[in-house]
Order: structure tokens, then sequence, then C-alpha cells
């Protein structure tokens, strides 16, 4: 990952690398290998503490993410520079992806299909945006807040209904990062029924007073669908109290939606 930041055509500013606790040598070998690095060791706090250490330590008014198990292409970081300078009313700009998984290319699915502009209810049903794509005008989290530390996954997701509530997202059609998938550290792999977080997060979003009417409707109506989808495996798997709790949750999210309907 760290070389594929170094190889870029587009000069980088600075390159922080947070340490979220590891302890195979990481660290050692970062310091040792990469001396151009901003290097930070910390106790394991999970990713959103991580990310938000970094755009913390960040002294650039634009910041790219870059997950330790994808890579940027050579050009990533150039064409997005120059769109963004043509384009200068946008705040955040996302690249399509390569996907490999256990070290084969697949195709992602039309669902995970990549949209720009105001793409608020295309980020409802699933993330459409990964952090390793985007650059990000720092001023953004100071407007909608730094990731949230309480989810353990689905963090991405949450962040970017945030954003795309209230921001426009440039679109550039290249695929210009690789993104790795199908290993076992995966967290997507840890925690199982991530429509239990994205739940969490879509309950959030129809609190969120800037929230436009009709996103708000399609919020609500998007949340009874993630509520359904657990109800049944949990009852499915014989999960009394979980499925009890789930169903007064949907209970509640009907009656907002005749409230807001």
């Amino acid at each position: 990952s760290i070389r594929s930041v170094i190889s870029q055509t587009y000069p980088i500013n600075e390159i922080i690398v947070i340490d979220d606790g590891s302890n195979d040598g990481t660290y050692d070998l970062i310091k040792s290998n990469f001396p151009q690095v901003r290097l930070k060791y910390q106790s394991n706090k999970g990713v959103s503490n991580a990310r938000n250490v970094g755009i913390k330590l960040a002294k650039s008014k634009w910041i790219a993410f870059l997950d330790s198990d994808d890579e940027w292409l050579p050009r990533k970081v150039e064409e997005q520079i120059n769109l963004l300078n043509e384009k200068v009313s946008f705040k955040i700009c996302h690249t399509d992806e390569v996907w490999i998984r256990n070290q084969v290319r697949v195709n992602p699915m039309k669902k995970h299909r990549k949209y720009g502009g105001d793409i608020y209810n295309k980020c409802l049903p699933l993330c459409v945006i990964s952090p390793s794509s985007i650059i990000i005008h720092k001023e953004i989290f100071d407007d909608v807040g730094f990731f949230d530390e309480e989810l353990p996954v689905c963090e991405d997701y949450d962040m970017w209904l945030r954003i795309c509530s209230k921001y426009s997202v440039l679109f550039l059609d290249q695929k210009l990062i690789n993104k790795y998938g199908g290993h076992n550290d995966q967290l997507s792999k840890k925690y199982w029924g991530m429509d239990k977080y994205r739940l969490i997060a879509l309950e959030k979003m129809i609190d969120n007073p800037y929230l436009k009417s009709k996103d708000r409707t399609a919020t609500i109506n998007m949340a009874i669908d993630k509520a359904k989808i657990l109800q049944n495996g949990y009852i499915k798997h014989n999960h009394k109290k979980e499925a009890q709790e789930i169903s007064e949750r949907l209970r509640k999210l009907r009656s907002l939606n005749e409230l807001y309907i």
C-alpha cells in the first residue's frame, strides 16, 4: 500500500500511517523502509479511530485514505486532482476500482455500480464508495463529523450517508485502485449480519435535522427493509431476544413512516 502512494505521478505532500495495534513487526518495517512516512502507533482502537486520528494529524486541506489491503494505481491522485481543478465546486471525489478476491480478478455485481452527483439514495442499500478511492476536503469533517467509533463495521456506510445528504459527489469513471478481499482478517468476515450496523446508521440519519423530507422518507423505508431482513434472520436462528428487540424497532419505524407520509 505505501509503495503505491510513493509511486504516484502526482507529488504527495504527506503520508500518515496509523498502526492500530499491530504485533507482526509492521511498525519497525515501515519505520526502517519508509522514513518519509509520519508513523503513529497506538493500541488497537478500530478503523474509525485510526482514520479519525489520521484526519486530525493531516496538515493538508485535501485528504485521501488507503486501507492496508488496497493499493492505488500510479495515476490515481493526479487524475483526481486534475478533475477537481476542473470541477471546483466539488469537495469529494471517488473512482471506480478493480476487485481482486483470493488473488483472482472478479467483476463487481450491478448493485456495486458507482455514481456521481446527488447520490444519497444510491447510498442507502449498501456502501457504494470505497474509502481507498476518495479524495476529500478536510472541511467536510468539520461539517458532518468524524467516523463513528462506536461502529465496528459499516463506519464508511455511515459516513457516506452523512456526507451525501449534504454534498454532491464527483465520480471519476476510471479504475484507479486495486481492492483486495477474501482474506480471513477482513472485518466484513469477522462481523456477521452487516445490516445490523447499517440499520444503526439509518436510524441515526432519520434523526438528522438537515435531512431533506424526501430523503428522510427513503431512509425510513430502507431502515424498515433492513429491520425485516434482520428479524427474519433472528427468527430463523431462534434468537428470540434479538427478534423481540428488532420487532420493537420495526414498530417504531413503521409509525415514523406513517408520520412522515
